[in-house]
């Protein structure tokens, strides 16, 4: 019940007290059983109520699905819950979260464990001494990384716009939210729920979960006690999990129900966990048939990069498509391909306008493009354009 409704209930009784307990035209009896009847329950929190209990799976989702990309990152700093929740209301189905830890054990949310990008930490005197260079999937990262903060000295810290340059009306909004636990997220998606009459979906990724089991700091079972809390861990639940290393997706396969998706990176790259583990396959063995029958084994859907199914030649431009959306649908896989941006420099080079890279190209012939591929969703940073582009090809596309 909204506070707003309880509120007016109160202002109503009271005006009927002060009229003698009684309304024109019923009996004396009826005024009184009004005030002692129990409350209406609220539209909306009842309507999430129902889709709590009864609501489908992933396969009953829109398609082409508009995941809202660490929220609308196109439009606010990334992953805030300012950013999630304009993502809701310019009409994503999904709201993306990547998941890395603090010292202490607590998982919050971050594109990357280093911060110095997407929080003020550079202006704390008191952390200047923890910037240090670290190799992260063996890669030299200088700066200052989350691990090395406890949840309260994080919580210290303000989020700001990561790609200034590009997104500089973006930069109003810095400071104006903190880095958001994952627990903290599941609270807003439940509040939000319950606002909005609907659950709220959401795509979880585990970063660098090798690296970070290397630390003592798995991501895996805390998510999925995490998930259990809120009942988000069944193969129903409105939730997706995902990640570039398939250990990981394996690992929690068995310990949680949600629906999975590995991610794929560029063709020929090798996941991290396969480097570690001497796996000598790449995403161009995971990509053909063989290997997304293995995927299927564990997980329901994949998350490649756009490229993997239009490649783009040396001048930026789309090539013919390949075969992947087919070959993955013809295993039982689902296509969430990453990502999908209205500014010129991110855009194929034929639907780029002008010479400005920050200005807005063509993007609604881009996502046009991509949808007419057969892809079941896409991450984008900008959920508005996404969604006007999929709704002309959602009628009669259900899978």
């Amino acid at each position: 019940m909204t506070q707003g409704g309880a509120a007016r209930r109160t202002v109503l009784g009271a005006a009927v007290m002060a009229a003698g307990g009684g309304i024109a035209g019923l009996p004396a009896g009826s005024a009184s059983a009004a005030q002692t009847a129990a409350p209406a329950a609220d539209p909306a929190e009842a309507a999430y109520a129902a889709d709590v209990r009864h609501g489908g799976g992933y396969r009953d989702l829109p398609v082409p699905l508009v995941i809202g990309h660490r929220g609308a990152c196109g439009y606010r700093p990334e992953h805030t819950l300012g950013s999630y929740g304009l993502a809701l209301d310019l009409g994503a189905d999904v709201v993306e979260q990547d998941l890395v830890p603090t010292k202490d054990g607590h998982l919050v949310c971050r594109h990357e464990n280093e911060i110095g990008g997407t929080t003020d930490v550079a202006d704390h005197p008191g952390f200047a001494a923890r910037r240090t260079t670290k190799s992260v999937d063996g890669v030299a990262v200088t700066g200052w990384f989350t691990e090395d903060f406890t949840l309260a000295e994080l919580k210290t810290l303000r989020a700001k716009e990561r790609i200034p340059a590009v997104r500089q009306r973006n930069t109003l909004y810095d400071g104006r939210w903190d880095v958001p636990t994952f627990e903290e997220v599941l609270r807003w998606a439940d509040r939000e729920g319950k606002r909005r009459g609907k659950r709220i979906w959401l795509h979880v990724e585990t970063k660098h979960p090798t690296y970070f089991r290397g630390l003592g700091l798995g991501l895996e079972e805390p998510l999925a006690r995490l998930l259990r809390r809120y009942g988000r861990d069944g193969h129903n639940a409105p939730l997706f999990l995902q990640s570039f290393e398939p250990s990981s997706i394996q690992r929690l396969s068995r310990l949680v129900s949600a629906p999975r998706v590995v991610l794929l990176g560029a063709a020929g790259t090798r996941p991290w966990d396969f480097e570690q583990a001497k796996d000598p396959r790449t995403v161009t063995d995971l990509v053909k048939p063989e290997g997304l029958k293995w995927i299927a084994g564990f997980a329901q859907g994949i998350g490649p990069t756009m490229d993997l199914i239009l490649p783009r030649d040396a001048a930026g431009k789309l090539g013919a498509p390949t075969t992947l959306v087919k070959d993955a649908h013809a295993n039982g896989l689902v296509l969430h391909p990453y990502t999908a941006r209205n500014e010129n420099t991110f855009l194929p080079a034929e639907y780029r306008k002008g010479a400005d890279p920050t200005a807005y190209g063509d993007a609604f012939g881009a996502f046009r493009t991509y949808f007419e591929q057969g892809i079941d969703g896409i991450f984008t940073d900008n959920a508005d354009t996404g969604l006007l582009a999929a709704e002309a090809f959602r009628p009669g596309r259900g899978r």
